[in-house]
């Protein structure tokens, strides 16, 4: 069970990577969505997608719903 968890982790981590730093998933066009938070203040800058959460949450609570039923 423990190496079970340990490859899902490594997996979700390269997962994340290629997401974050290739162009493949351009097509959703997930990042900035009106309502995310954005701060800038000189040098210094804080994103939150607070909608994109949100949204993210509610497609998966969907189709985790759809399969269970």
């Amino acid at each position: 069970m423990g190496r079970l968890l340990i490859v899902i982790g490594v997996a979700l981590v390269v997962l994340g990577l290629v997401v974050s730093y290739s162009d493949f998933f351009s097509w959703l066009r997930l990042s900035h969505l009106p309502g995310d938070i954005l701060i800038k203040r000189g040098s210094f800058q804080f994103y939150f997608p607070i909608v994109t959460c949100i949204l993210i949450s509610l497609v998966l609570t969907l189709i985790l719903y759809l399969i269970k039923k």
